[in-house]
């Protein structure tokens, strides 16, 4: 993935970096308010700082996007539930997730630009 460089040539500064890690991370909120956690923690944290700087706002947008798609595809396992194979595909999205939102956080922690594999992009 590409560096965020700043129109200056620089990466982000430490506190921006910071704060797009931190808004990767908030949805592990969602294991403790189980459904509405994961959105709740990047939504939260990506409208209090956004407009602090442009990398913030973009992994914001990314971080939220992605738990929109887990949401959806763990709506989808709940219903296959009934068939068994939702109990499968479920604990695979579970270690994915938790796979992907720690790798995001490293990639934002370097102030790197990370896109989420799999996720569908419903903010712009």
């Amino acid at each position: 993935m590409n560096d965020a460089l700043q129109p200056n040539g620089t990466l982000p500064d430490s506190e921006a970096r910071k704060w797009a890690m931190i808004v990767h991370l908030a949805g592990f909120l969602g294991y403790l308010l189980p459904i509405i956690g994961s959105l709740i923690g990047p939504l939260l944290v990506w409208q209090l700082k956004r407009d602090q700087h442009p990398f913030i706002d973009d992994q914001g947008k990314e971080a939220l996007n992605f738990q929109i798609t887990v949401a959806l595809a763990a709506l989808v396992c709940f219903l296959l539930m009934a068939v068994l194979v939702g109990f499968l595909l479920m604990a695979v999205l579970v270690v994915g997730a938790v796979v992907l939102m720690i790798i995001a956080a490293i990639k934002a922690g370097e102030g790197k630009l990370y896109r989420y594999p799999f996720c569908w992009r419903l903010i712009r």
